[in-house]
């Protein structure tokens, strides 16, 4: 109100200047210079005209009196007189109308400026105390918001909630725009987040199977940021995109089409990354698919064994397989030709195999064979980085900086339990030795979990979470009857699949189970992120027999070939979309007949 008031006083003061009619402090000031110097009447008028020519946004006119007439228009303009802006607005046009409106909107901003923020007993420049508010979080501003009005302007500064998005992961480049209010941003992502994980606790979404009939049993399964490979024992590959609507499934040729195979070898492992898709067959055979290039393979080679590991780099084009005693890596040169960069020999069969981007440009391979665990550099000759005679490695997971796997102990009568060894992969050091279980660890996750952390499931049929600075477990949490076959975490939950084919999600926090979702099959492979699941349930029995011996593709039933589970939460589903195919559909269709009439009976067309 102060503000307004000496603002309304200043217009007033200015508008009696223009007009003749000064005010009383004016008067008296007149008349004391009157006093003090009797200057002539025309070089007074000759001063006024030199003020007025340096006003700032004055136009040049060569008449005097246009000139002075359009001085007394742009002052009472820039003093609001709305009956005079669009009188002159008429006879000068819009464009200088339209500039004018501008000076005054400028006027009363830099009226209305705050250029200096009251700290405690001092007085700090704007961009000064801005500095100050940047070390400060989402909370410490909205706590400072309430402080003070000019606290408040502060900490509303868009500058400040820019930064803090970007940090946060929540501002990327594809959403950015000219108008973009970063606090109102910030807030509705802030938001979307938690609806979205109030649809993650109570199961909120939609639920859709991606089969491919005519693949038998399912081999293996991938996933790269929402586009899921599957290999079969048919020898086909297929790809889904779960990130659209429609999943359709793309079909990757082998190179053993172009000749005539009679028993087509089946699928052993499948890997894709954001560039490139592998499959390794039975009969050794490697073929390599780009995903921008086609259905055609884009390379091809072949071991003279059966090939027991894959491993295909996240970042780079880089693949390791490993056929008996020999790993072999894989790369593109600079002109694109694929060529073996480097090729290693182990003491025993490799059971495990991870390949990362090393330093250098060059990839880093490790390896775990029965007991002894390899580092692999090329141009350098193998590395043990941990061996212990007995003692062989159960599961093995790699990060760009560790490596974590479990040792199983020398059996029952040992003092010491199975434990997680995480070592360095830069220094080739021990950091930590986590956990003494009596059973199997079965599976681990390093590279997915958060910063100093790794889950694990063992075969005593619990979970684990370890901190990797104080050598802890977190917490643990007990539901799969034959073990834990698969996990995966993120900052608040955990989810897991069991031999038995349960699929549970747990709350890291309060370590109690959400839901949990229940599949004819073992869950070996589980991927998701902030909005979507994706389970495998993968047959342990390649070659099934039927209930009749004159059945002739025992595969057919698809109780026998393996499913694909895909869990959307997004926040745009419809209350009917978290029904499974085939409960929606009819007695007429032979999917949802044979495989359980009862599914279908609340939902169908009956």
């Amino acid at each position: 109100m102060a503000l307004d008031a000496s603002l309304e006083e200043f217009r007033s003061s200015w508008i009696n200047e223009i007009h003749g009619a000064p005010t009383a402090a004016g008067r008296s000031d007149i008349r004391k210079r009157r006093r003090s110097e009797e200057l002539p009447e025309p070089e007074k008028e000759h001063e006024e005209e030199t003020a007025w020519r340096y006003l700032p946004g004055s136009p040049a006119r060569n008449n005097e009196e246009d000139l002075a007439n359009q001085y007394v228009e742009l002052a009472e303009k820039l003093l609001g007189d709305k009956h005079r802006t669009i009188e002159s607005a008429e006879r000068t046009g819009p464009a200088q109308a339209e500039r004018t409106g501008s000076l005054v909107d400028q006027l009363i901003d830099d009226l209305n400026e705050i250029n200096e923020i009251p700290f405690f007993d001092i007085q700090l420049p704007y961009e000064i105390a801005l500095q100050i508010f940047k070390y400060l979080d989402r909370k410490d501003l909205g706590r400072c918001a309430q402080v003070s009005k000019s606290w408040r302007v502060l900490a509303e500064d868009e500058l400040l909630w820019y930064d803090i998005g970007r940090s946060e992961g929540y501002l990327t480049e594809s959403n950015l725009t000219a108008g973009t209010s970063w606090k109102e941003a910030l807030k509705q992502r802030r938001t979307n987040e938690s609806m979205l994980r109030a649809n993650w606790k109570n199961r909120t979404g939609a639920v859709s199977q991606l089969h491919y009939e005519l693949g038998k049993v399912l081999c293996d399964v991938h996933t790269c940021n929402g586009v899921v490979i599957a290999g079969y024992t048919s020898g086909d590959v297929r790809l889904w995109d779960t990130r659209v609507s429609c999943f359709d499934a793309p079909y990757l040729k082998a190179s053993r089409d172009s000749f005539d195979v009679a028993q087509p070898p089946s699928v052993s492992f499948v890997k894709i990354n954001r560039s490139l898709a592998v499959a390794v067959y039975e009969d050794g055979t490697v073929d390599v698919w780009s995903l921008q290039a086609g259905q055609e393979p884009i390379h091809h080679y072949q071991h003279n064994q059966k090939i027991q590991a894959l491993a295909l780099c996240p970042e780079s084009a880089a693949i390791a397989t490993a056929s008996g005693f020999q790993i072999k890596v894989e790369c593109p040169d600079e002109r694109g030709y694929w060529r073996s960069t480097c090729h290693f020999r182990t003491q025993k069969l490799v059971n495990f195999l991870h390949l990362i981007h090393g330093s250098g440009g060059h990839s880093l391979a490790v390896a775990a064979a029965d007991e002894m665990v390899y580092l692999l550099k090329a141009k350098e000759p193998e590395h043990v980085l941990h061996s212990t005679y007995g003692q062989p490695v159960t599961c093995l997971d790699v990060s760009p900086t560790h490596a974590a796997f479990g040792v199983k102990s020398f059996g029952w009568f040992s003092n010491h339990g199975n434990k997680i060894h995480v070592y360095n992969l830069q220094t080739g050091q021990c950091l930590t030795t986590l956990g003494n279980s009596t059973g199997d660890f079965t599976c681990i996750s390093l590279k997915d979990s958060p910063p100093n952390l790794l889950v694990t499931g063992n075969r005593d049929r619990r979970v684990r979470v370890y901190d990797m600075r104080c050598s802890t477990s977190l917490c643990s949490v007990y539901g799969h009857q034959l073990g834990v076959s698969a996990v995966q975490m993120d900052d608040w939950k955990i989810v897991s699949g069991g031999v038995e084919g349960l699929t549970c999600v747990w709350d890291q926090r309060m370590a109690t189970k959400l839901w949990e979702m229940h599949t004819r099959h073992p869950v070996r492979y589980i991927w998701f992120n902030s909005h979507s699941l994706i389970t495998a349930n993968i047959p342990d029995d390649k070659s099934p027999r039927g209930a009749s011996i004159m059945d002739d593709d025992l595969t057919a039933h698809r109780r026998h070939r393996g499913t694909i589970n895909v869990y959307e939460f997004l926040l745009d589903q419809k209350p009917t979309e978290n029904i499974l195919p085939i409960c929606t559909s009819s007695y007429n269709e032979v999917t949802g007949y044979n495989y359980n009439v009862g599914l279908a009976v609340p939902y169908d067309l009956v």
